[in-house]
């Protein structure tokens, strides 16, 4: 049997010494979850609390990959920070908005926005 190839591509922007953006682009689910919460982990680690995934690249999402998210945005908030979430694509944002996640969790039109909504200023 061969291995599946990770198609999980997350790369990281450190904005300022509190936030980081993280690119995500791919497919989140249970083969690339685990990627995705080391690098917020890491995030966490270096002190930067305050982390907008940029999610316009991600092209599917299933509950692994929720449930990453709603672990790292109550990571997040239990740091002093938070997790915002920008321009998902139509299919991942009615899984966000379904499963009551926007509730919590912003969801931002784009990067800009969710930056400034973080308390970055440009």
């Amino acid at each position: 049997m061969t291995e599946r190839e990770v198609n999980l591509d997350v790369e990281v922007e450190t904005v300022d010494a509190g936030t980081a953006v993280l690119t995500v682009g791919g497919e989140l689910d249970l083969d690339t979850a685990t990627l995705l919460h080391h690098h917020m982990a890491n995030q966490f680690l270096h002190g930067r609390h305050h982390l907008v995934l940029d999610l316009a690249p991600l092209s599917f999402m299933d509950s692994s990959g929720l449930n990453v998210l709603i672990r790292a945005a109550r990571e997040a908030r239990e740091a002093g920070g938070d997790l915002h979430l920008a321009a998902p694509v139509p299919a991942v944002r009615r899984i966000l908005e379904i499963t009551g996640l926007t509730v919590t969790t912003p969801l931002h039109a784009d990067v800009a926005e969710a930056l400034i909504a973080a308390g970055h200023r440009a």
